[in-house]
């Protein structure tokens, strides 16, 4: 137990990240595309034998239905529906796109506070890259966009995608987004000219927060990963204009541990706020954001949370 605490706070401290990687459809070939979700949103690997609870939508639905898994019941999620459902056209027959196995090879993850199944076809192995290993999702592959946030490589000719399982979870549960909106209509504009900047590289993230800040009638500058924001950050006379800094902890070439860890210790930036926006929320993580000085840490699940922090930094 000692040693995985340790190997996890060694991943994130070196800029490193660990990836499992997994296939839809059958890889004989070595022909099938190739997806990756960070092991630190992974509690289980299971091959579900039991009955599936359906829910109502049947072949439209990226959701298949409840699963139970001792005790607790769990929404499973078609990943391969999930990569060819159109927000724009939800009542699309999906069946098609189903995972075509028999195997029921299930994915438990834990992230944004939430508990999802994810159906998928088969395990390859776990990658350890280093961040800047990694660049962001090009966009392409499916005519919906944005549902790769970054890539990086399998050995050295194949390309794993890595999914952006923040936009798959508001895809999937669409109440969570509206509830979070309905809560940000109740809030007053902060008077400030400081500037927030942001590092994120979920466009859904990233859209949540921009909805935010233009709320609070704040100004703010976006930047896809942490290396750009940091760049930034110390160009001339920038630090000044800064009010606080939000940042994701998964991104591409430095990720937002790295941020944290740099901005808290230069003397020229220590005293700004940094207010960390994850998924990925384990306690570990958020123990490991303490240690390194965060003023802040908010699961993306509770983005209404990022307007209490910025309130009560920029109007001290």
């Amino acid at each position: 137990m000692i040693s995985d605490i340790d190997s996890t706070i060694s991943l994130h401290l070196n800029n490193e990240a660990q990836f499992l990687c997994f296939t839809l459809s059958s890889d004989e070939n070595n022909d099938a595309e190739l997806y990756g979700i960070n092991i630190f949103k992974i509690r289980e690997i299971i091959h579900y034998e039991g009955d599936v609870t359906e829910t109502v939508g049947g072949n439209e639905s990226i959701m298949l239905g409840f699963l139970t898994i001792r005790g607790e019941s769990v929404p499973l999620i078609d990943v391969n529906r999930w990569l060819y459902f159109d927000p724009n056209n939800p009542n699309k027959d999906l069946s098609e796109a189903s995972i075509k196995s028999d195997q029921n090879l299930v994915i438990v993850c834990e992230f944004s506070g939430c508990v999802v199944g994810l159906r998928i076809f088969a395990i390859k192995r776990i990658v350890h890259k280093s961040w800047g290993e990694i660049s962001v999702g090009d966009k392409q592959g499916f005519n919906t966009g944005g549902k790769v946030s970054a890539i990086t490589r399998f050995e050295q000719s194949r390309v794993v995608q890595i999914l952006d399982v923040e936009r798959m979870l508001v895809e999937a549960f669409p109440t969570m987004q509206e509830l979070d909106q309905l809560k940000e209509q109740f809030v007053d504009a902060i008077r400030s000219d400081k500037l927030i900047f942001i590092a994120e590289d979920s466009q859904v993230a990233m859209h949540n927060l921009e909805r935010i800040i233009d709320g609070l009638k704040l100004k703010y500058e976006a930047f896809p990963n942490g290396d750009a924001l940091l760049k930034r950050l110390f160009t001339e006379n920038m630090i000044d204009k800064v009010g606080a800094v939000i940042t994701d902890l998964e991104m591409p070439v430095v990720s937002g541990f790295e941020v944290l860890k740099r901005i808290k210790a230069d003397a020229r930036t220590k005293h700004l706020p940094v207010i960390v926006n994850s998924s990925m929320s384990s306690e570990s993580n958020k123990q490991l954001a303490d240690s390194l000085h965060a003023d802040g840490f908010v699961i993306k699940s509770h983005p209404h949370e990022i307007q209490e922090l910025l309130q009560e930094y920029l109007r001290q």
